[in-house]
């Protein structure tokens, strides 16, 4: 166990934005879940701009990688261009 309260503050802080990206990102698989189950093209593109932010935001915040960023941003505005 850490003996330092720099050292206690630092497991504390860790934890809390453990759990804050735990959320963000399961938010963010959610959303684009269901992206990708809807049927109408304008309730799809409205949902777009919204899901692309989020997978954006995880991306500035090193969540997930700025590549699969990119991939996801691509395959749902081709699957919501295709609807």
């Amino acid at each position: 166990m850490a003996n330092h309260k720099s050292a206690l503050k630092r497991i504390r802080s860790n934890e809390a934005k453990r759990l804050r990206n735990k959320y963000q990102h399961k938010t963010t698989r959610n959303a684009v879940r269901d992206l990708r189950a809807v049927e109408d093209k304008t309730e799809a593109e409205s949902k777009l701009g919204s899901v692309i932010s989020m997978i954006d935001k995880l991306a500035k915040n090193n969540i997930i990688h700025k590549n699969k960023a990119s991939n996801l941003k691509s395959k749902l505005t081709k699957h919501v261009a295709a609807i």
